[in-house]
């Protein structure tokens, strides 16, 4: 899948119970994937027959928010699963919590 995602849209994985909403959009056509495989929005048919890659099996933990600087694109984990997000052989990495201020 290579293509510009947009906000609000939501993806799952094909090898995995892996799903995502893009919070921020990337700034140009990326090839999204989780498991070592391209995902595919909620609602399209999945391809058959995948099996997770090893390199890529991590795992996605429910609730976080994975970020690309290079890109641009923010997604948050709607449902976890055992594959890891990439774009497309680079691992996306966790975003950074926000310090809260000092309560002094």
């Amino acid at each position: 899948m290579s293509t510009l995602v947009k906000p609000g849209t939501r993806y799952k994985s094909t090898v995995c119970d892996t799903e995502v909403i893009i919070v921020k959009p990337a700034s140009a056509a990326i090839d999204l994937r989780c498991g070592g495989h391209p995902v595919v929005e909620v609602g399209a048919e999945a391809p058959t027959g995948l099996a997770l890659d090893p390199a890529f099996s991590g795992g996605t933990p429910l609730g976080k928010r994975f970020a690309d600087p290079e890109s641009g694109l923010e997604l948050l984990a709607t449902k976890a699963g055992a594959g890891s997000l990439s774009i497309g052989e680079v691992p996306l990495p966790l975003k950074d919590a926000k310090p809260l201020p000092s309560s002094d």
